[in-house]
């Protein structure tokens, strides 16, 4: 299966759409960044959602988006032990269920140990921090990629 094309935000193009249609401030990541924040409680749960988990399924089935794929791969996440993988899969299990959505860190700014770290501490915080926090994390993912070229 191949894989989807690269986007800033990954399956949700929405948000490039609407800063697109707002007048530009120079800075596309404020400009970017700004529709994420004004965008509804749900829209914001909608593209933490969009993203996957980390090392989980779309990994596997190789359905990342390019970026993400390669994101991954730069921590390491395309070359886990059984051990690591078992260990990730129950975190990601824990942080859904907690959360109702997918683990969320920019990969590119850490390795296998700080992931494994981050995902256990912050399965200690509440909902609306997590939320928070997911968001800061796109918005570093989407930094990066716009430094990138994608």
């Amino acid at each position: 299966m191949s894989r989807p094309k690269n986007a800033l935000f990954d399956h949700s193009p929405w948000v490039e759409a609407r800063a697109d249609a707002r007048p530009s401030s120079g800075d596309r990541h404020a400009d970017l960044m700004a529709v994420v924040h004004d965008a509804t409680v749900e829209e914001q749960l909608a593209l933490i959602r969009a993203h996957p988990e980390l090392a989980g399924k779309a990994a596997i089935d190789r359905t990342l988006t390019d970026a993400s794929a390669a994101e991954q791969a730069s921590a390491g996440l395309d070359r886990l032990t059984s051990q690591e993988y078992d260990r990730f899969h129950a975190l990601n299990a824990a942080y859904r269920e907690r959360f109702d959505f997918p683990f969320i860190i920019c990969v590119r700014l850490t390795d296998k140990a700080g992931i494994l770290a981050a995902m256990e501490q912050r399965l200690g915080n509440g909902r609306d921090e997590e939320v928070a926090t997911a968001l800061a994390q796109i918005g570093e993912i989407v930094r990066l990629r716009l430094e990138q070229g994608a």
